[in-house]
């Protein structure tokens, strides 16, 4: 549930809003909402430190460091010099790695002629002695040679490679005759040495990767400096947040229902003024999610897509959790994998998991892989599932693999899935006439169910679906927007209808739910190909090593797709379908975050 909101004006006076921000920084109940912008030098100078320190972390965060680095901790000077030397050495790195491209494409262009000095070349002119290079199709070569013996006796023209049907030549002059042919401009440096400095190079980008290395003892140190700024920021911010004049100031914000008291007291031991009060309709407060423990195991779900509902909108956070496991069972649909996952989260939670704040995420996983299990367990699929049924074990509901019926029930769940979520509007808005708009909602996603079966799958349209969409329609044009008037109401639901959720969506939603199947079909086709292709390459020692690679890169394909399956068909479901179309989640919230330690 979304916990409510006080909003909290704190006045105190000028000399002593440090020592209030500290106080309420200890509490760390107070989400500031600043009275005025916070600017100011101080804060500028802690972004930019704080933007450097963020920078050399991530620059030695490098696997390619972390894997080789000396694994022990060092305390640096200071961690601005370090991060400074860090950003610098990455700078360096990168105009080295850009200019042995340059280098390289030397090298492969000018190899074919072999080595020379173009400053030579460029000091023989001064005697009066030419040297140019050309590039003539080799079709041309005989009779341009010949054209140039005819055109002068001083001119020697020798070919010295050929490439891609093109004639390099080097033609010796004395004086500049006006050749009929287009001039290679000379490189700026010889082949010989263009070679020395790539080999200087790359000596040098080892060097500076060895200093990377050893850079990265220092990343415990800058990561805890981070922290601190992060804290100073915050503290900074919120201060020069606070409005005011005349030696007063004031600091606004929110705070849940039930640290009232604490604020209060506060308040009274450092002689604060202090107001509490609802928010009004204009004010946007935080929003905090207090759930039961099994419903928290969604929350980092909606922390990696950065959303939160809306303070006066619901917390869908039980539904969510729900409906994504039951997605996350039909998309991956395969026991195989299932395992793999849960056997995978065990091991990071062995691994990592001592943060009693990440176990929500290990919790998560092992529901997400059990749904899998069982759903695999389900339909007779473990690694794929044609090799299961060729050796005579039967899924425990067969049914499941009939594609027909496996799309119907998609439409069953997607018309269930957002049935809940007009119920739901529904009650909230009982006894109110309002309701009735939801109610006629239900009826029409029920007709849009009926529909879907009858124009994808064939079935007969039931007798009762008629009726149900008739009535459902002229509830919600009724009802959308319930007036005095009915013809006023009647115009309204047609506005409603015409910009907001449209019959037309209610039918294309629900048969969206079928990519639950089409995707969980096309999972299992690729685990049977993968194993059809492992068989076919028979029993020999070549062909069982053949075929095991074959099993391993193709099952890990479908294992790596798997989860990004989720978040694009799983997650668009809830978010999407169920929460923003039919629910009227905006997914606008600002989460809270108090001031705190």
């Amino acid at each position: 549930m979304i916990v409510s909101m006080k909003k909290t004006v704190i006045i105190v006076q000028s000399k002593d809003a440090d020592a209030c921000l500290y106080k309420l920084r200890s509490l760390g109940i107070l989400h500031v909402e600043y009275s005025q912008p916070a600017t100011g030098e101080d804060i500028t100078g802690l972004k930019e430190d704080l933007s450097l320190l963020t920078t050399a972390i991530d620059i030695i965060s490098n696997p390619l460091y972390l894997k080789l680095a000396n694994r022990g901790k060092t305390k640096s000077a200071a961690w601005k010099s370090a991060s400074r030397h860090i950003v610098d050495l990455s700078k360096r790195l990168q105009q080295l790695e850009d200019y042995s491209r340059v280098l390289s494409g030397i090298i492969t262009e000018w190899e074919g002629w072999g080595d020379f000095d173009p400053h030579e070349i460029e000091r023989l002119k001064e005697k009066n002695i030419y040297i140019r290079l050309y590039q003539i199709p080799v079709k041309e070569v005989e009779r341009q040679s010949r054209s140039v013996e005819q055109m002068s006796s001083g001119v020697i023209m020798k070919e010295i490679f050929r490439r891609a049907g093109f004639a390099h030549c080097v033609m010796v002059s004395q004086g500049k005759p006006d050749l009929p042919f287009k001039e290679i401009p000379l490189p700026k440096m010889g082949l010989e040495r263009a070679r020395a400095r790539a080999r200087e190079d790359q000596r040098m980008k080892e060097l500076i990767t060895e200093d990377m290395r050893r850079c990265t003892a220092y990343l415990q140190e800058l990561v805890e400096a981070k922290k601190n700024l992060e804290k100073k920021l915050e503290f900074q911010e919120a201060l020069r947040g606070m409005a005011g004049q005349g030696g007063i100031l004031y600091a606004t914000g929110y705070i849940p229902f039930d640290q009232v008291h604490n604020l209060e007291q506060a308040a009274r031991e450092a002689q604060w003024g202090l107001s509490v009060q609802e928010p009004s309709d204009e004010d946007t407060p935080p929003v905090l999610l207090r759930n039961p423990r099994w419903v928290r195991l969604i929350e980092p779900v909606l922390k990696l897509l950065g959303i939160a509902p809306g303070y006066r909108e619901l917390d869908v956070s039980p539904v969510f959790l729900v409906f994504f496991s039951v997605f996350f069972g039909i998309l991956i649909g395969d026991a195989g994998y299932g395992l793999v996952y849960f056997l995978l989260t065990l091991w990071f939670q062995k691994k990592k998991g001592r943060n009693p704040s990440n176990a929500n995420i290990f919790y998560l996983f092992y529901v997400l892989s059990s749904s899998a299990i069982i759903w695999g367990v389900l339909t007779g699929t473990f690694f794929g599932q044609a090799w299961l049924v060729g050796r005579g074990i039967r899924p425990l509901l067969p049914a499941l693999n009939n594609p027909g019926l496996m799309q119907r029930f998609c439409f069953f769940i997607g018309a269930l899935h957002l049935t809940i979520a007009h119920a739901w509007r529904g009650l909230l808005k009982f006894p109110r006439p309002a309701f009735l708009a939801d109610t006629g909602w239900i009826a029409v996603l029920w007709a849009s169910f009926f529909l879907a079966a009858t124009l994808i799958l064939g079935l007969p349209f039931p007798a009762l679906a008629k009726p149900l969409a008739v009535c459902g329609i002229i509830l919600v044009l009724f009802f959308s927007e319930p007036r005095k008037n009915v013809l006023k109401g009647l115009g309204a639901g047609f506005t409603s209808v015409t910009f907001g959720l449209s019959f037309m969506s209610a039918f294309t939603d629900v048969v969206s739910y079928v990519r639950l199947f089409a995707v969980g079909l096309a999972g299992v086709a690729i685990a049977d190909t993968t194993n059809a292709m492992a068989v076919s390459l028979g029993t020999g020692v070549i062909g069982l090593g053949a075929g095991g690679l074959i099993r391993i890169l193709g099952h890990a394909l479908n294992i790596v797709l798997g989860p990004i399956a989720i978040l694009v068909h799983g997650v668009r479901l809830n978010v999407l379908e169920f929460g923003l179309n039919h629910t009227n989640i905006t997914w606008s919230g600002c989460a809270y975050k108090p001031l705190a330690e």
